[in-house]
């Protein structure tokens, strides 16, 4: 993949966009879509003026409107508006870093009474697994991709 933005242009002309993808970047386009999307959204946060509107239901209860002091006017942003954005955008960027990553759930697998001396099938029965650390981590990172596509649009500076 090669992609190539050119800043806007002061004459109102579209900037240039020229993006070249090779086959085997849709062989995992996941792992492709997120290998871009991790560094844009760190950046995001750090260039970030302002942020859209965070259902309660999508962040802790300590930061949703109603953990907020009572609002004067109904137009007014509550002091937790900024922090429920950024509890996002961190969770988008968690799980689109561990999916990047892709060892994420090696820590899950305890290889350590692995005898290899034994035949394959053998092997696969000394093998433990955290299942329910494991379908955390799954849940967690399905969820940070649910964010993302929730509030796709409100990914802007």
């Amino acid at each position: 993949m090669k992609v190539f933005i050119g800043p806007y242009q002061n004459d109102g002309s579209p900037r240039q966009e020229d993006v070249m993808l090779d086959k085997f970047d849709t062989w995992n386009a996941d792992h492709t879509i997120a290998v871009v999307v991790a560094p844009l959204l760190k950046q995001l946060k750090l260039d970030k003026q302002g942020g859209p509107s965070v259902a309660d239901e999508d962040v802790p209860e300590e930061l949703r409107r109603t953990s907020a002091p009572t609002l004067e006017n109904a137009w007014d942003t509550d002091d937790n508006w900024h922090k429920r954005w950024d509890w996002v955008l961190d969770e988008m960027i968690w799980a689109m870093s561990e999916h990047v990553d892709g060892t994420g759930d090696d820590k899950f697998w305890d290889h350590s009474e692995v005898d290899e001396k034994l035949g394959a099938l053998d092997q696969l029965s000394n093998i433990k697994c955290d299942y329910e650390g494991l379908e955390a981590y799954e849940k967690r990172k399905q969820q940070g991709f649910v964010l993302f596509g929730k509030y796709f649009q409100g990914l802007w500076s």
